[in-house]
């Protein structure tokens, strides 16, 4: 199979983003993680500061969540509530972006939008907590102190954005083809591992 896309899913300092970043400038191809959620709340008529809002107040309920998903594959987008109409825009998003060519994917449940195209690659990166704990404070500017309390909430938001949207689990590492520990191997280890496959 020739991988078209690359879905990458991250625990927070991990260092998925720069993962993704280093495979797009290597391969020339696109890459896509804060932009779906531009594109998405233009597309609704709100800022970027309002749809990062929404997301964070995504419900943990499984049953709203078969709700949220009954109405998507029925078209009723109109009964969807607004954390709803956003991932059904960043679904759109996401599709329209994936038209231009091979591309990696960071984050937004892209992993689930692009199933159905056959040709993704699902990757997981975690890290070791020392290890983002100390990527928290040398490249986000984090307290020491609050390093590790400020990684544990950002997973769970995560956590809870994909059970919402999905109803799978984010961290049921059955649910990815591919799963690196950026503390052991490096950021440019997982780019070299990902590479591979892609040549």
């Amino acid at each position: 199979m020739e991988i078209e896309y690359i879905a990458i899913e991250r625990e927070y300092a991990s260092g998925g983003t720069e993962v993704a970043t280093k495979l797009a400038e290597r391969w020339g191809i696109g890459c896509y993680g804060a932009e779906i959620m531009e594109l998405a709340a233009k597309e609704l008529h709100i800022s970027a500061a309002e749809a990062q809002q929404y997301e964070e107040k995504i419900t943990n309920s499984f049953l709203y969540s078969v709700s949220a998903m009954s109405q998507m594959q029925t078209g009723n987008g109109e009964m969807l509530s607004m954390e709803g109409r956003l991932y059904v825009a960043e679904r759109k998003v996401i599709r329209g972006l994936a038209h231009y060519g091979r591309a990696v994917f960071v984050g937004r449940c892209a992993s689930e939008t692009l199933k159905e195209q056959g040709n993704v690659l699902n990757v997981f990166i975690r890290a070791s907590e020392e290890f983002r704990n100390r990527r928290a404070v040398s490249d986000y500017g984090i307290g020491e102190k609050d390093a590790e309390g400020v990684c544990r909430r950002f997973d769970k938001r995560r956590a809870k954005y994909y059970a919402f949207n999905t109803s799978k689990k984010w961290d049921d590492m059955s649910n990815y083809d591919m799963v690196l520990d950026s503390s052991r191997i490096g950021i440019d280890g997982c780019v070299r591992a990902i590479g591979a496959l892609l040549e």
